[in-house]
């Protein structure tokens, strides 16, 4: 029996939890460049879990690093309870990936293609019941250059359900999608989880991140710079909410609840607490006996959070690209 780090044998768990992803200190360099400079990673078995970055962040050499596909410099990965450097052979049954381009045989049928990749595996799922999960049965006996764009992806995630792995990851799994398209491949990637799979994606879709996953982490420069749920890095400091109001004209607005006059007569300002800053706002305005037009409180989308913290990352190794020497 093979034992990990810590003295635990591959495969089972610790404390009667093992996570289907650990890291630790993981850190991988590409000549004088650090690509990933000590990531610290769990990934909780049956979540959705994204991992989000702009080029050259140091997510694509993490997956890979998880996937078997490159080594790491130093610190410690278990993936499945595998150490995917050491024991990829071992791993390579449980784990399916989806890549952002295939090349599937486009002259073969829907089922053809399933029922091949099926074989590769020990212990596959059926063919039918594979189809099935991800949509396709109608389409079952059409060849693969009959598809739509959106099929084609569905066929893909099929082919990483074909050996009924534990973990799939999911590279942009709906870029160059229609928004029909990407919430039909929503709704397939959401039932994975009611498989008990195991889901990291990586994608540049804040909203998709948003909608799909139940926890994200923000690599940038090498590091993972934020982590949680989606609703919980949404209410981070450096992304406040903001009150947005309109007095009537020659009105001046209370001290401390506003900011500089918008064009459109408008003032906005983040207030610490939003609750007494909205008290204390719709309060004046009682006593004063003015209206505050057009009063609306917005919320920081997951999208504002990652540009804050993304714009400006650490070390000043924005603009590299992942693994380009390797």
């Amino acid at each position: 029996m093979t034992t990990l780090p810590g003295g635990t044998a591959a495969g089972e768990t610790t404390g009667g939890v093992q996570p289907a992803v650990h890291v630790r200190g993981l850190v991988k360099s590409y000549g004088g460049l650090t690509a990933v400079n000590g990531i610290d990673l769990d990934i909780h078995r049956g979540e959705i879990f994204a991992l989000l970055g702009p080029n050259g962040a140091g997510k694509t050499t993490t997956v890979e690093i998880l996937e078997g596909y490159r080594s790491r410099d130093s610190g410690e990965v278990t993936v499945l309870g595998w150490d995917p450097a050491r024991q990829r052979a071992q791993l390579k049954s449980q784990i399916g990936i989806v890549l952002q381009s295939t090349g599937v045989e486009r002259y073969l049928t829907v089922a053809e293609t399933v029922r091949m990749y099926a074989g590769y595996y020990p212990h596959p799922r059926p063919v039918d019941e594979v189809i099935g999960l991800v949509g396709l049965d109608a389409k079952s006996n059409s060849r693969v250059n009959k598809l739509s764009g959106g099929q084609q992806r569905r066929l893909d995630v099929a082919i990483a359900l074909a050996g009924d792995p534990d973990l799939l990851f999911l590279d942009e799994p709906t870029t160059g999608f229609d928004p029909s398209a990407r919430r039909e491949s929503w709704d397939v990637i959401k039932n994975l989880a009611t498989l008990g799979k195991t889901v990291l994606l990586t994608t540049h879709y804040m909203e998709e991140a948003q909608y799909l996953a139940d926890r994200v982490a923000v690599i940038s420069a090498g590091q993972i710079v934020a982590e949680g749920d989606p609703a919980t890095l949404a209410n981070r400091e450096l992304a406040r909410a903001r009150v947005r109001y309109r007095l009537p004209a020659g009105t001046a607005p209370p001290p401390g609840l506003a900011g500089p006059a918008e064009a459109d007569g408008f003032t906005e300002f983040a207030p610490d607490d939003v609750t007494l800053a909205l008290h204390q706002l719709t309060g004046w305005a009682l006593e004063q006996r003015v209206s505050l037009d057009g009063l609306e409180v917005t919320r920081p989308s997951l999208e504002d959070v990652y540009l804050s913290l993304t714009s400006d990352p650490p070390g000043g190794q924005a603009g590299r690209e992942e693994g380009s020497t390797a």
